[in-house]
């Protein structure tokens, strides 16, 4: 078995919108003397993803609605920001003091509908968005880097974000190409000869909490990496094959 390497992509500058990520990564890349090869998995942070697609806005350009004015004053919240959130959102799953967590237009059940504010030069008035389709940023970022490079790595676009019934976060997949996010064992045999019956591998999580071994959480500055040698499942359906569906989830009904 050949061994797994994590591998930073360091100096990526501050992404502005309208700048062309694959074209920011692929300078990152040489000026770092990394070359991408065949069968590399790309890992890119959502947030430089959100920001080369201006996915910004304003707190003061925000007007609540009373429903997000209702959740702010029961639950000590900003309505302006409660009301983003409400905007991005199919359906509040859990609103309190404690957590605001949505349904999110793609389907993802996520903390605050992944609006963040951290590590933004806008300061706390202005808001991120999770990407308008993040498995289509994943595709254009991919066939962005192989006209530069000529090579065709797979992307994951990893967003940070907690779990249900476990403590800390975690990187997790919201958006991939040419990698499958969900490879299915069912009917698979292991060492015992015993025939698997509901092992679903979530391999686009896997992969993107590897990376995020090295892109860090905080301050490091490290929005990109490589994932070399793993011997992944490949294809080309979305990440949202990661979202368990409502009827199909046993805690919401």
């Amino acid at each position: 078995m050949n061994p797994v390497e994590l591998i930073s992509v360091p100096g990526i500058p501050e992404v502005r919108p309208g700048d062309d990520l694959a074209e920011v990564i692929a300078s990152a890349l040489t000026g770092a003397n990394l070359l991408l090869a065949e069968g590399d998995i790309l890992a890119v942070a959502q947030k430089i993803v959100s920001k080369s697609e201006g996915r910004y806005v304003r707190l003061s350009e925000v007007e609540p609605s009373a429903e997000a004015r209702r959740i702010a004053e029961r639950d000590g919240r900003d309505a302006r920001l409660v009301e983003v959130v409400l905007r991005e959102s199919n359906e509040v799953v859990v609103a309190s003091g404690r957590a605001l967590i949505v349904e999110h237009r793609s389907g993802a059940v996520c903390a605050h509908g992944g609006v963040d504010h951290s590590n933004l030069a806008g300061g706390e008035e202005a808001v991120l968005l999770l990407p308008e389709d993040a498995d289509a940023s994943a595709r254009k970022l991919r066939e962005g880097l192989e006209k530069r490079t000529g090579v065709r790595p797979a992307v994951l676009i990893v967003d940070t974000q907690g779990r249900a019934f476990r403590s800390g976060v975690v990187g997790c997949a919201i958006g991939c190409a040419g990698l499958e996010p969900v490879v299915d064992m069912r009917g698979a045999l292991d060492r015992a000869g015993q025939r698997l019956e509901i092992t679903q591998v979530a391999q686009a999580d896997e992969a993107a909490a590897a990376a995020s071994i090295v892109m860090g959480q905080a301050a490091e500055g490290i929005p990109a990496a490589l994932i070399r040698g793993f011997s992944y499942s490949r294809g080309e359906a979305p990440a949202t094959r990661l979202f368990r569906p409502k009827k199909e989830d046993l805690f919401r009904r």
